[in-house]
């Protein structure tokens, strides 16, 4: 017998049940499972990064685990259902797919080829449109501000982009990193804590710009970055331990000499 997601939204009621359910869902409102949500999240872009197949499955269930949480709550208030989250999710990429869905109709057939450059200018007119229903005044106003910071600056970049406000190629935006870059330095000569922070900024925001223009993911790269790094400083932490030292014990050129080391080894090490 196979679980169906009316099993799980029927699970999700009674875990809530307030005389028989468990008591911690029950204490759970939406802003305290945030923290869970998006620690899900970043659980299956592990997963997927790693093309394990099991963990893929496995953290999707657990994402899609929260979503179902999130729409008992909403139930509960008389704000919607989970029913009402897929009739609206189901009707917007309707509205957004015209290319493929005539009239918005789920059965027709748009029969229209149309380019993916074509369905880009077509995404951002339509929720254009859309932001001028909610009332959403400016060209940036429903890019959220909980975003992390890479992934909402290429999002604020891309966006302008769409109306002609940005770098011509890459390499326009590398002169801006250089150009950012000298400011940072010339703040670093001073104790301005605030200005440094600033230029820092600015330099960061400079970066997404390249990325975007190579059509890097400036989130994921540094993700990468990350990886890399840690890869690497373990290397030279276990050639320290080799050598029957701690890292403490290690001096910053022998340290420097093993990451060079370390730079040289396959990427799946």
């Amino acid at each position: 017998m196979n679980y169906t997601l009316d099993d799980l939204l029927q699970l999700m009621r009674r875990l809530r049940d307030p005389e028989h359910g468990c008591p911690w869902d029950i204490a759970q409102t939406m802003h305290s499972i945030l923290p869970s949500t998006i620690e899900e999240v970043y659980e299956l872009v592990d997963a997927i990064e790693q093309d394990d197949v099991r963990q893929i499955r496995e953290e999707l269930g657990d994402v899609l685990f929260q979503v179902v949480f999130y729409a008992q709550l909403a139930a509960e208030q008389g704000w919607f259902d989970f029913a009402g989250l897929v009739d609206g999710l189901t009707a917007k990429l309707l509205r957004r797919h015209p290319h493929v869905f005539a009239d918005g109709n789920l059965s027709a057939a748009a029969g229209v080829p149309v380019n993916v450059d074509e369905v880009k200018r077509q995404w951002e007119a339509i929720k254009a449109e859309e932001r001028r229903h909610k009332q959403q005044h400016g060209l940036l106003a429903d890019i959220p501000l909980a975003l992390p910071a890479l992934k909402r600056a290429q999002k604020l970049q891309k966006r302008a982009a769409g109306v002609g406000f940005d770098w011509p190629d890459a390499r326009s935006a590398l002169q801006k990193i250089r150009e950012e870059l000298d400011e940072l330095e010339q703040a670093l000569a001073g104790t301005d804590k605030a200005a440094m922070q600033d230029e820092l900024g600015d330099l960061l925001f400079s970066c997404v710009n390249v990325a975007r223009h190579l059509g890097v993911d400036a989130e994921l790269a540094l993700a990468q970055g990350n990886k890399k790094f840690a890869r690497r400083f373990r290397y030279v932490e276990q050639q320290v331990e080799a050598r029957g030292h701690s890292l403490q014990q290690a001096s910053l050129m022998e340290m420097d000499s093993l990451w060079q080391q370390a730079k040289q080894l396959p990427p799946d090490y």
